[in-house]
């Protein structure tokens, strides 16, 4: 029997919980940092999910994407603090940002549609403000070439981003348009596995969502 395929795989880790999180502010280019609770529950998620024989193996990862923000980097900091990994390239990656939510960074949703009652980021995208914004076509379009550059590795990858990413990286990757990420959700710690079913190349496909995060945790 020929030995089995190894097949990609992408663990996508959105950052611990923040104040701006908590209350639903679109927190993009601002650098908010964890809350005492976010770093808590990212130092427990460890020792649960990495490890040799767990989910992941810190020795078979080859490749970690952090997005420059401090919530991110802080949550991969805490991570990796007792599984460091082996062989592998560590890389801040701006590609992997938060959606840039441009004039709307900071706001609410149900404040943006005091204005606009009709807003919805996955068809309207965000204005420019003190930062350029994004289009939804350009979310889409950068998510896709964080894609590629994954499947071009071909190995196991770790990237830490952030909400509005997680949710687009997973219907792009499953080859769906930017707006069925409206149908996924990504908590705040959670972990989405990305994969391939059936040890092909053709079936792209969620694997796990939201795995070991605290609101998941709760209902166990």
């Amino acid at each position: 029997m020929a030995p089995k395929k190894r097949m990609p795989r992408v663990y996508l880790i959105r950052h611990g919980e923040t104040e701006w999180s908590l209350n639903g502010r679109h927190t993009g280019v601002s650098d908010i940092p964890l809350t005492a609770n976010g770093e808590k529950m990212v130092k427990e998620m460890g020792p649960r999910m990495m490890g040799p024989g767990k989910l992941i193996d810190p020795a078979a990862v080859r490749h970690v994407f952090i997005s420059p923000r401090k919530r991110a980097q802080r949550t991969a900091e805490l991570l990796f603090g007792a599984n460091p990994l082996p062989k592998c390239y560590m890389t801040t990656e701006p590609e992997v940002a938060e959606w840039d939510y441009g004039a709307y960074e900071g706001m609410l949703t149900k404040d943006i549609r005091k204005d606009r009652p009709d807003w919805e980021i996955w068809t309207d995208g965000c204005p420019p403000g003190d930062t350029p914004g994004e289009t939804p076509q350009q979310m889409s379009d950068r998510v896709d070439r964080v894609i590629a550059k994954v499947r071009a590795i071909h190995t196991k990858v770790m990237i830490f981003s952030h909400g509005h990413f997680t949710r687009v990286f997973i219907a792009r990757w499953c080859g769906f348009p930017l707006k069925a990420g409206y149908n996924f959700a990504a908590d705040a710690g959670g972990l989405a596995v990305l994969g391939y079913q059936h040890n092909t190349l053709k079936e792209p496909s969620l694997l796990g969502l939201n795995w070991y995060s605290e609101d998941s945790l709760a209902h166990r």
